[in-house]
């Protein structure tokens, strides 16, 4: 049974994981982009967040837990740099696991792309089309029609009775004949006569 086990050795010493997520998460700052199994990406994740919220406070005191975490300069200056004025105003949840349909060929191990959430365009542009986009739902088109309704009916009940519109006959221009049907006759036969 696994009672109480929360960390996931990923089948390695201490020493040995340890140096894994320092450079994964190095990788992942700096790329922002990740493809590894599922495993190593969960693990990753639970590394990885915390160093992104010291990151949002730029102190000396931050600067050195973080770089006692990676061990990589280029890192901690992109950390601080771009990376925390991006997700400076996000509450938690810097990271995204996107599962991929197939498996490593050696091993048939599942594996993922993980990515920091504010840099993947696409998603942040289909975010802001769908922000633009106004739509109209089902209840906001009944609203439109009933205050339609109700101003049709609000001029009914101050007692001032709204007539039909007034239907006026057309007559043919003057200068085309007519030919009227006598004794039931069709317009064919009228103009057979004619």
């Amino acid at each position: 049974m696994r009672h109480g086990k929360k960390i996931n050795h990923l089948g390695r010493t201490t020493a040995h994981r340890h140096a894994m997520l320092s450079n994964m998460a190095s990788s992942l700052i700096i790329s922002k982009r990740l493809t590894t199994t599922v495993a190593k990406a969960k693990a990753l994740r639970k590394y990885v967040e915390p160093l992104l919220t010291k990151s949002k406070e730029d102190t000396t005191h931050s600067r050195r837990m973080v770089f006692a975490s990676l061990q990589n300069k280029e890192s901690v200056k992109e950390l601080f740099g771009d990376v925390a004025a991006k997700v400076a105003n996000r509450p938690g949840g810097y990271t995204r696991i996107i599962k991929l349909s197939d498996s490593r060929l050696g091993d048939n191990a599942d594996m993922c792309i993980i990515e920091l959430v504010d840099y993947n365009e696409t998603l942040l542009e289909a975010k802001q089309a769908a922000a633009e986009k106004t739509t109209t739902t089902r209840r906001s088109r009944s609203r439109k029609k009933a205050t339609g309704d109700a101003a049709t009916s609000a001029t009914e009940v101050k007692g001032e009775a709204v007539a039909p519109a007034a239907t006026v006959a057309e007559s043919a221009p003057a200068d085309t004949p007519t030919e009227t049907a006598e004794n039931g006759e069709s317009r064919d036969e009228a103009k057979a006569d004619a």
